[in-house]
């Protein structure tokens, strides 16, 4: 089996589509036990199948499985996805203009696809630091940070040496541009303060269409409209089976691969332009049954 970690990079906003709208909010998919918002795994699946298939009709069938058809069952396919979770979430702040975000939550789930866990330490020193009185840990020497409203002064932080990070992050920042200062502009906080500054720097638009004569609101027609902000940084672990009958599903798993390293948009409200992303993967191991 080959196993892949895939990166998302937003260059547009991403909405996710939720399971249910509260009043005129058009919400996103949220995880229900720590309401961070997602990318469902259905989505990623979805969208690949629907970018190959009509490349690959007779291969997608085998590879993706069949789908209830004519009265047939469908059938285990040789590829799988997890949800896409997030691990860096871009914040203003007064001070530095845009930093990163995340929290010891979002490493280990990240440390626990990586070949050898090697950020079990810098985790672990996080929590340690985290529960010592300080308000975040940064990889970057400041006197004082801003997340949005909020002020960090230089007792409230702690440097941190975030070089594992850095070279874990290499693959995605080999075009440059923004994505390449994470590292240097990092802020671990707690999964506390991480859940709160999440909430508050999702994007949220709203929406309205007017009467054609009078200018005026529709009737019902207001709402808003949540998503992820651009410049975050998600990932997904998926792998592909050994394939039973290799010679049938071979353009199809190279396709795969191939998409999955390139530009692709996720998500609802696609003629919106929402939901690019700059894709980066990398195998993480190769094993033969």
């Amino acid at each position: 089996m080959t196993n892949c970690l895939t990166y998302l990079y937003l260059l547009t906003p991403l909405h996710t589509g939720g399971s249910s709208n509260e009043g005129n909010l058009m919400g996103i998919a949220r995880e229900v036990h720590t309401e961070f918002p997602y990318l469902p795994a259905s989505g990623i699946r979805g969208k690949n199948r629907a970018e190959l298939e009509p490349k690959y009709p007779q291969e997608a069938g085998i590879f993706f499985g069949q789908k209830i058809k004519d009265g047939q069952q469908p059938t285990e396919g040789e590829v799988w996805f997890a949800d896409a979770t997030l691990l860096f979430f871009p914040i203003a702040s007064l001070s530095h203009h845009l930093v990163w975000i995340t929290c010891p939550l979002w490493l280990e789930r990240w440390n626990r696809w990586l070949d050898g866990k090697p950020l079990q330490p810098f985790i672990k020193q996080c929590r340690q630091v985290l529960s010592d009185s300080k308000s975040a840990v940064i990889s970057f020497k400041s006197e004082k940070l801003y997340l949005q409203n909020a002020l960090l002064k230089t007792a409230d932080l702690e440097v941190i040496d975030a070089s594992a990070i850095a070279k874990l992050t290499q693959p995605l920042t080999t075009n440059g541009g923004m994505i390449s200062e994470i590292a240097k502009k990092l802020i671990v906080v707690t999964d506390e303060d991480c859940i709160a500054l999440v909430e508050t720097g999702l994007q949220r638009e709203v929406r309205v269409a007017l009467e054609e004569n009078s200018k005026t609101v529709k009737g019902g027609s207001f709402r808003s409209e949540e998503a992820i902000p651009p410049e975050t940084v998600l990932f997904f672990p998926w792998g592909m089976k050994v394939a039973k009958e290799p010679e049938k599903t071979t353009n199809i798993r190279t396709a795969l691969q191939k998409l999955l390293s390139d530009r692709l948009q996720f998500g609802g409200l696609e003629g919106l332009g929402r939901g690019w992303a700059d894709l980066m993967t990398v195998e993480l191991q190769k094993e033969s049954k």
